[in-house]
């Protein structure tokens, strides 16, 4: 069962990785490939900041 939870969160985490990295031209973020790195690797702990969490909603649902 916990096999099922850890796969179920792997994929979860690198479909966030995925989406984001995808949508960061339209965030505000530096276009810089470190930066872009480093802010799709940490989304789920910067997820609760409220600035990059309105940037990550923005490259996950194409919001200008």
């Amino acid at each position: 069962m916990s096999s099922i939870i850890s796969l179920l969160l792997l994929v979860i985490y690198g479909g966030g990785i995925w989406k984001f990295w995808s949508g960061f031209e339209k965030t505000n973020f530096n276009r810089s490939f470190q930066n872009r790195l480093i802010l799709s690797l940490f989304w789920p702990v910067l997820v609760f900041n409220s600035s990059y969490r309105k940037n990550f909603t923005k490259a996950l649902k194409g919001s200008k």
